[in-house]
């Protein structure tokens, strides 16, 4: 894949990791399937990002059926989304506490109208997007070591 050498995994680890905390700290951050589910239906225009942890899905087939709908309602609504591979290092750094499933799908929602863009989060979009283009449609980013 060129782009993923002109755009290096370490930034895009860099800018996952720094998107969760400063959504996280802004309150703009969801965490669970059915949680997630609720505010895709709501208000799908508020949802900037989308996570699946997956490193453990295979074994659930439920779960594998509600990453598929959010899969599809992602791509239906123009939302940036990709997996993860480790979901208890996802869990650390959204804070779910007790449950891991807790987070299996985390979601992303936009700045307040009045605020700056999010860098990290613009830089995610980048790499979705450009992953798109080698029709790599859910692409996997491997979270940062703490």
């Amino acid at each position: 894949n060129v782009y993923k050498e002109v755009y290096p995994l370490a930034t895009t680890r860099k800018s996952l990791a720094e998107a969760l905390l400063s959504a996280k700290a802004e309150g703009r951050l969801t965490a669970g399937v059915y949680e997630c589910a609720k505010i895709m239906n709501a208000d799908p225009d508020s949802v900037s990002f989308c996570l699946l942890a997956t490193d453990d899905f295979e074994c659930d087939i439920a779960l594998q059926i509600h990453f598929t709908l959010i899969q599809a309602f992602c791509f239906d609504n123009d939302i940036s989304i990709v997996r993860v591979n480790d979901l208890k290092r996802l869990n650390a750094l959204v804070g779910a506490k007790g449950q891991l499933e807790d987070a299996h799908c985390v979601l992303i929602t936009n700045p307040a109208e009045d605020s700056w863009e999010d860098p990290a989060l613009e830089k995610l979009h980048m790499f979705c997007e450009e992953s798109r283009s080698y029709n790599e449609w859910v692409p996997e980013i491997t979270l940062p070591e703490r």
